[in-house]
């Protein structure tokens, strides 16, 4: 029995209203199945409820089943992401639509959890978050785990580089992500693919998804442009002004970080200023890990062609060096959280005295960007974060108790700024380093915690010397 439908029209036809979609597809437009969602706003279902990462942005955008009134709730990682405006969150603060955010790295589980036929598990997400409140707490040899639930859908729309009449796909590149997991959760998963091809063209050890798991296939009518806000990672430089002098660039804090990297080391390089520290690793042994699943990969030359389906979780376009892996969501998940990673650089809207991180939400919002950072924390040997010291407002970024949402409690090894170097020692930061130009008390001036100051402050220079 062939599962290759006609078209993307045909494979949702029988959508019904109130069913729950998973829609697969990482970050603002890498790999969306773009030709079965346009295939669904057009068949109307309604009342419906959407599981994805993001709702993505451009022309084919999951947000447009939003747009067109045919979604009643969301469950995504992603419900803002700065610089994009939000549809999802002005319905959801109206009243119009639930929200209900989850970690990236949680929400995979919950589905390949739903798939492996599993009711529930315990993880060491969220713990200490406002993400946990409700949930059953247990502690497992000393440490506390949240129960989750699995989840499954009813239907998940995907998208692959082939699949053949039995429903084998074959992914490329970083594009596999979310939808093994996602096709694995659901009732009935549908493939849109570049290319179908006859049985056996596929060979077996390249099969990303097995048929069992695919009810439908279908040939990709939209094509996948490569997305307009992918990065290079070559962002123009910047610095900031403190007591009408100049603080280190970005590009010159982001190099000062880089050289807190072990050699030899596995790393992720979280969205925002921290993915600038990859153009300061360049012929080192370190090991760059991305959460959609690459392992041992380089940004892509100023010279390069970008490959829409060669991206890091930023939604920069890369290129894997040789001994490179690429693999779904969920074992890259398994890399962060069972601690193989040697550090794990973020970004952070404030950090507390005693290490807590605020990195994901602002008062007033009603979702946020949690993407995988709660996951990355939760296994991370070293945290270090990489910001600018104050806001946009002239405010600390380094506080004496957040009033943020958290992201973890007590989780931050290490602080990057424009203008200092700091590391906790239990429950305060020592300042080790400062800016050229900056004083010891100018810094205690523009910081809100209370800070222990090092018997020899050093100057922060780009040292390739490990701290």
């Amino acid at each position: 029995m062939t599962k290759i439908f006609a078209s993307p029209e045909a494979a949702v036809a029988d959508i019904p209203n109130g069913a729950t979609i998973a829609i697969a597809g990482f970050g603002v437009g890498h790999s969306y199945p773009n030709s079965l969602v346009i295939a669904l706003k057009d068949q109307g279902a309604h009342d419906l409820c959407l599981v994805a990462n993001s709702l993505g942005a451009g022309e084919y955008r999951p947000e447009l089943l939003l747009e067109n009134g045919q979604v009643s709730k969301v469950i995504l990682s992603f419900s803002a992401r700065p610089g994009f405006p939000s549809l999802v969150e002005q319905r959801a603060a109206a009243g119009e639509v639930q929200l209900e955010m989850v970690p990236q790295g949680i929400l995979v589980e919950r589905l390949r959890a739903a798939g492996a036929g599993l009711p529930a598990f315990y993880s060491p997400v969220t713990v200490g978050t406002p993400l946990a409140q409700g949930k059953e707490l247990r502690e497992f040899g000393g440490k506390d785990y949240v129960l989750e639930k699995a989840l499954p859908v009813d239907y998940a729309l995907i998208r692959g580089f082939r699949a053949d009449a039995n429903g084998n796909v074959e992914f490329r590149g970083s594009s596999m992500h979310f939808h093994p997991s996602f096709a694995k959760g659901a009732r009935i998963a549908i493939v849109e693919v570049e290319e179908i091809v006859e049985a056996g063209a596929i060979p077996p050890e390249r099969v990303g998804l097995p048929g069992i798991f695919v009810a439908r296939v279908v040939l990709a009518t939209k094509k996948m442009a490569v997305p307009k806000g992918a990065m290079r990672r070559r962002a123009p430089d910047s610095r900031r002004d403190y007591f009408g002098k100049p603080a280190l660039s970005r590009m010159e804090f982001a190099q000062r970080a880089a050289a807190l990297l072990p050699e030899h080391g596995y790393v992720n390089l979280g969205s925002g200023l921290p993915t600038l520290v990859a153009s300061h690793i360049s012929g080192r042994s370190i090991t760059l890990h991305a959460e959609n699943g690459a392992l041992g990969y380089e940004l892509l030359r100023d010279d390069g062609i970008p490959d829409p389906d060669f991206f890091d979780a930023a939604g920069g376009f890369i290129e894997m060096r040789d001994g490179g892996a690429l693999f779904d969501s969920v074992v890259s998940f398994e890399v962060a959280r069972s601690g193989k990673l040697s550090a794990v650089l973020l970004g952070a809207y404030q950090v507390a005295q005693n290490g807590d991180l605020a990195n994901w939400s602002v008062p007033g919002q009603v979702g946020g960007g949690i993407g995988g950072a709660m996951d990355l924390i939760a296994g991370a040997r070293k945290l270090i974060v990489v910001m600018e010291h104050s806001d946009s407002k002239g405010r600390s970024k380094l506080v004496r108790e957040c009033n943020y949402p958290l992201t973890a409690p007590r989780c931050v090894d290490v602080i990057v700024t424009d203008l200092a170097l700091l590391v906790r020692r239990g429950d305060r930061f020592v300042l080790e380093e400062v800016a050229p130009g900056f004083s010891v008390d100018e810094i205690q001036k523009l910081t809100d915690m209370e800070l222990l100051i090092a018997d020899n402050v050093r100057v922060m220079q780009p040292d390739p010397k490990p701290l």
